[in-house]
């Protein structure tokens, strides 16, 4: 059965289950939350599935990136595509080969993050973004773009005013709104813009985040409603079909469940993540994925900073 007819069974019938859904919505899994497999742990909503054991408090020890001058260069391809009128704003990833003491199940275990997933030996999400949230008829998500160090609430302040975070979070939920429509009705954009504070690594960050929501059809199914989303608007830009285009040219790698979704369904509700803060086991070691939303008045060495700087464990 295909993975979302297989949503939608569960959905109907209200049995309790968990997914796992790639960037390119091809790829996954969805199991009854009885019958989750050993090698799968989640974490979300403050609900525990699964095991995984901590031996030790994991950390980065090095870190090598791509290099400065590549990624500039793809930044200042993605300027062009917008001068060019192509997009709008796009969200940049590439992957950073790191070397880490400890293991993916201690990352998970030490990790505060509200999204967390696991899958042993493949890759493990630490996640604060929500994707969408679905109770009764009405379906919420939950954008994040704009982030910064907190260093007091003058540092709040100066997020909060930058005029590129700004326009860089409003062309999200410009999206997000849109996206929303094509499932439901009453779009309404909640809470725009309100800072939250993260713990990473040792220290405080702050994320912008907006609420938006509406309400779904009398016999919506959820899998046929997860897929109509994805993926996920503030991990692509806008306008999404075309980015999506643009970026599998630019980055020149596969984001596999990079940038993909995941979530439960309790029988009555449905909330799911957005699968950033990931780090994958490969053969030649570990790789953590990461990236950053590009405007016109992107600055590419600050761009590339924000870039490493989302390249940290979430304690």
């Amino acid at each position: 059965m295909r993975l979302k007819e297989k949503i939608n069974d569960l959905g109907a019938s209200k049995t309790p289950f968990v997914f796992c859904l790639n960037y390119a919505a091809d790829d996954g899994f969805v199991y009854e939350l009885d019958s989750l497999p050993e090698n799968i742990a989640f974490y979300i909503d403050g609900k525990s599935y699964g095991y995984a054991e901590k031996h030790k408090t994991p950390a980065i020890t090095k870190k090598t990136p791509v290099l400065r001058q590549n990624y500039n260069l793809q930044i200042k391809t993605l300027k062009e595509k917008i001068a060019d009128g192509d997009i709008y704003m796009a969200n940049l990833t590439c992957p950073t080969k790191i070397e880490i003491e400890g293991s993916l199940d201690d990352i998970f275990c030490s990790s505060t993050s509200e999204f967390r997933l696991l899958v042993k030996d493949g890759f493990v999400v630490s996640s604060p973004e929500a994707f969408v949230e679905i109770g009764g008829h009405t379906i919420s998500t939950f954008p994040m773009k704009g982030t910064a160090v907190f260093d007091g609430e003058e540092s709040v302040k100066k997020l909060l005013e930058n005029p590129k975070e700004l326009a860089e979070h409003t062309m999200t939920v410009d999206l997000l709104r849109n996206d929303l429509s094509i499932v439901a009705s009453g779009v309404r954009v909640e809470e725009f813009r309100y800072p939250i504070i993260i713990e990473a690594n040792g220290q405080k960050l702050i994320q912008t985040v907006s609420k938006i929501s509406g309400e779904l059809p009398r016999g919506f199914m959820l899998g046929d409603t997860l897929f109509a989303l994805l993926p996920a608007g503030s991990i692509t830009g806008t306008p999404k079909k075309k980015c999506v285009e643009i970026l599998k040219e630019i980055e020149g790698y596969e984001r596999g469940f990079f940038c993909g979704i995941f979530g439960y369904f309790d029988g009555e509700k449905l909330k799911s993540g957005v699968s950033i803060r990931y780090i994958e086991q490969m053969d030649e070691g570990f790789i953590y994925k990461s990236g950053g939303g590009i405007t016109i008045e992107s600055d590419e060495n600050a761009e590339y900073e924000e870039m490493l700087k989302k390249v940290y464990l979430a304690f």
